[in-house]
């Protein structure tokens, strides 16, 4: 069957990491001859074209919603979930009927409408029920692991039995959201019956078995699960042209000598544990290429003055050695680079296989959300990496000698293995991702699967 008379729509959470997925999935899609239309709110769509290297082809739609607040993060919150994105995710439960009237149309001039919304935004799966032509699928932005112990926990099992069959360390799900996100994702769960299947951004190398247990969960049995990623890999770059500056500093550094430091979109730190990482990274010796940012807001196009963290004699005395980066920066290039040679992150899931893809092993300091059981899956199952900080040590600021000892654990000869294990991983990965591998077999049956 054809494809371009089938309508793709893509519904994602409105935070980064997960509009980037969607992204990377619509331009997947794309490529394959399919018409995919991005729907959110003006300011999410701009922040996901103006974010990306290629958002071509791809058709995005600004749906009308309330106006939501965009207040500034909490650095001493006692959870670390950003709760001030909140306003935007309640904000996005009133795109339904838009959202419906919008599948109605395009129902009306396409053979097939298949709407691709997040696993956080299941209440749009509903918007397909009238229209005989139309179908859902769940879209899963974290890892196979995290989804399958959440939703365990979430049906009121205790996770003992799995963890100890795989021989995995118990974590704590408590402080990983707060209550009005739980509220928010489970009041939605009676509609994953639904979708028609299940797609996951991650392959066997990576999540294996647990690919297999979210595949068996109650309401899943019987429907198709497609395990298509890192979507990154599959999805089409393009060269933009202009490097950014620390990618041309990376340039000039020795290959697998710079340790990278970023946190991801949602995490804020307190002024004191930025103090800790910075003298830690400085008396570790190991050249770093640190992003430090302010988490985003709702509205990242609002007012948002940048904070100053670090004294002037801090960046006297790294000069040469150490690089921050104060704005975006461009990830999935800087781990490719062959300069880069460890990766400080907070285990967010774009992070997580944006490194495994590149082969950069990881020193895990989970911050909330999936990020602890991503963590588990990187030093545990993966042993692609070791624990900067323990997520039951959440509470307590890690000091620089900590931060000395886990950055020369890494780079030194003590992480020779994780890194070899790192670099056999991403060439896994990459295998995966290319024509004939798994992942390309998987998304070759997931558009044979909506063309039908």
């Amino acid at each position: 069957m054809a494809a371009d008379d089938v309508a793709v729509v893509m519904v994602p959470l409105p935070a980064q990491g997960h509009l980037n997925q969607f992204l990377h999935l619509s331009r997947v899609l794309a490529a394959r001859g399919l018409a995919v239309h991005y729907v959110g709110s003006a300011t999410h769509n701009r922040q996901v074209r103006d974010r990306s290297e290629n958002s071509g082809g791809i058709y995005f739609h600004d749906l009308p919603l309330p106006h939501f607040s965009s207040p500034a993060p909490t650095p001493d919150a006692a959870v670390n979930f950003p709760s001030h994105l909140q306003p935007a995710f309640d904000a996005v439960l009133h795109i339904f009927i838009p959202l419906a009237d919008f599948l109605r149309s395009l129902a009306a001039a396409s053979r097939r409408v298949v709407l691709i919304h997040d696993s956080s935004m299941t209440f749009a799966a509903g918007t397909t029920a009238p229209l005989p032509n139309a179908e859902s699928i769940c879209f899963h932005t974290v890892s196979a692991i995290s989804s399958f112990l959440y939703r365990w926990e979430g049906r009121g099992r205790p996770p003992e039995p799995v963890i100890e069959h795989l021989k995995l360390p118990r974590v704590s799900n408590e402080g990983c959201i707060t209550e009005e996100f739980k509220y928010f994702v489970h009041s939605q769960w009676n509609m994953m019956a639904a979708d028609e299947g299940l797609l996951l951004n991650t392959c066997r190398v990576i999540d294996d078995p647990f690919i297999d247990l979210m595949a068996r969960e109650p309401g899943w049995e019987g429907k198709k699960t497609f395990s298509i990623g890192p979507l990154h890999h599959l999805a089409a770059r393009q060269n933009m042209g202009v490097r950014h500056e620390c990618v041309e500093w990376l340039d000039q550094q020795p290959p697998g000598s710079v340790l990278y430091v970023s946190f991801g979109t949602t995490s804020t730190f307190s002024y004191e544990q930025v103090a800790e990482m910075a003298a830690g990274l400085d008396a570790s010796g190991w050249r770093f290429l640190w992003v430090l940012r302010n988490a985003d807001r709702c509205d990242i196009f609002g007012e948002d003055e940048q904070r100053e963290w670090l004294p002037p004699e801090f960046y006297a005395r790294v000069e040469g050695r150490g690089r921050v980066v104060r704005g975006w920066a461009p990830q999935v290039e800087i781990l490719s680079h062959p300069a880069t040679g460890g990766f400080v992150s907070h285990c967010g899931w774009n992070s997580c296989i944006e490194s495994f893809g590149a082969g950069v092993p990881i020193l895990t300091w989970p911050m909330h959300s999936d990020q602890p059981r991503n963590a588990v899956l990187v030093t545990h199952v993966l042993r692609v990496g070791f624990p900067a900080r323990e997520w039951e040590r959440r509470t307590e600021v890690v000091s620089a000698e900590a931060v000395r000892l886990a950055v020369e654990r890494l780079m030194g000869e003590e992480g020779e293995q994780v890194r070899r294990r790192a670099r056999k991983l991403g060439a896994e990965v990459r295998r995966a991702t290319a024509e004939g591998g798994s992942s390309w077999a998987d998304l070759d049956a997931f558009v044979a699967h909506i063309v039908r």
